[in-house]
This record gives C-alpha cells, structure tokens and sequence, in this order.
C-alpha cells in the first residue's frame, strides 16, 4: 500500500514539474546552462519527458521501465541545478535553499530507483 501511495505521488510530482515546464517556460528557460543550445527547445523537451515519464508509473507494467527513464532524466538535468547552484542570482532564493536542491536530486533518483524493483507480494 505505501509503495502504491509513493508510486502516485512520484508520478504526480513528475507530471506536475512536466506541466511547469509549459506554463512558466520563462523559469526553466533561465536556468538551462549557457554551453546547451536551443533553450526553449531543451525545457520543452524536459516537460515532455517528465510527464511522458509519470504516467506510466502509474501502470503496474511499465513502473519499473518509467522508474529507470525518471533516474536517467533527473541525472540528465542535474547540471542545471549545479548551474542554478554556482549562479545563484538567476533565481531568488537563499544560498542554503540551493544548496539542498543538489542533494534533493539523489533523492528523487533513490526514490526512483525504489519503484525498478516490483512489488513483493506477501502470502499467508
């Protein structure tokens, strides 16, 4: 039950940051580092895999598969949160709230990675 309960608020953590990327394009935009191209086109693309990525965790079939490509994705995007982190000013925040995003992404990756494992059932 917690596992089913952790599976549904990662995927709507995942589709909520996906739809983000879509209605606040100027936010992500900013934080894409300055040695990528194609700004727009990469939060786009970042949107698109987010939500692409959260709905099928909800499907029993393809958690473990959607679990992978969420940790692949959110290994993928740390450099713009260590980009956020050495340029601060980009986005108003305190130090110390920028700080404890870097150790938040290995986090998601773990809680990820619990959901690549299938559920154990348990009998009599």
């Amino acid at each position: 039950m917690i596992k089913t309960i952790s599976r549904f608020l990662l995927a709507a953590i995942m589709v909520g940051a996906g739809a983000m990327h879509f209605a606040n394009t100027d936010f992500f935009v900013k934080i894409v580092p300055p040695y990528l191209p194609f700004h727009h086109e990469i939060d786009y693309l970042s949107g698109v895999c987010e939500i692409t990525l959260g709905v099928p965790l909800l499907m029993p079939q393809c958690t473990s598969l959607a679990a992978w490509g969420i940790m692949a994705l959110l290994i993928a995007v740390f450099p713009a949160n260590m980009y956020v982190y050495q340029h601060q000013e980009i986005v108003p925040a305190s130090p110390i709230v920028h700080l404890l995003r870097l150790p938040l992404q290995g986090l998601l990756v773990l809680w990820a990675y619990w959901h690549t494992k299938p559920v154990e059932s348990r009998i009599g």
